[in-house]
């Protein structure tokens, strides 16, 4: 028989759901400081976000460059930048996934990006 009439214990539940938001920001704070990169046209734009989906940098070839074609060049870019959020948010539900689940699946919890 549990102590209490069967009540959990208040103070361990707000332990663990302090713990479990400080993990969180700990994880957010380390995707923040991670790049990730996505590339497109076999590598002549590369755009690099962080984890949290924030454009830090773009490298465009200069084999891309046609003042003839902007339109392809802006596609690449695009398609670059997709490909880094897409890695981004990989990288998110691989850091906050598990976080997400101790918090009883994520869905449906105000502020979590999942």
């Amino acid at each position: 028989m549990i102590p209490g009439g069967g009540q959990p214990n208040m103070q361990q539940l707000l332990q663990q759901a302090q713990k479990m938001q400080q993990d969180l920001a700990a994880a957010q704070e380390e995707l923040a400081r991670t790049e990730v990169e996505g590339q497109a046209g076999g590598g002549l734009v590369t755009a690099t976000v962080t984890g949290s989906g924030e454009l830090r940098a773009l490298v465009i070839d200069p084999k891309a460059v046609d003042p003839e074609d902007t339109e392809t060049l802006a596609d690449l870019v695009v398609a670059a930048v997709q490909a880094a959020n897409e890695n981004a948010q990989a990288l998110q539900q691989q850091k906050l996934g598990p976080l997400a689940q101790g918090l009883g699946g994520g869905s449906g919890i105000p502020g979590l990006p999942f």
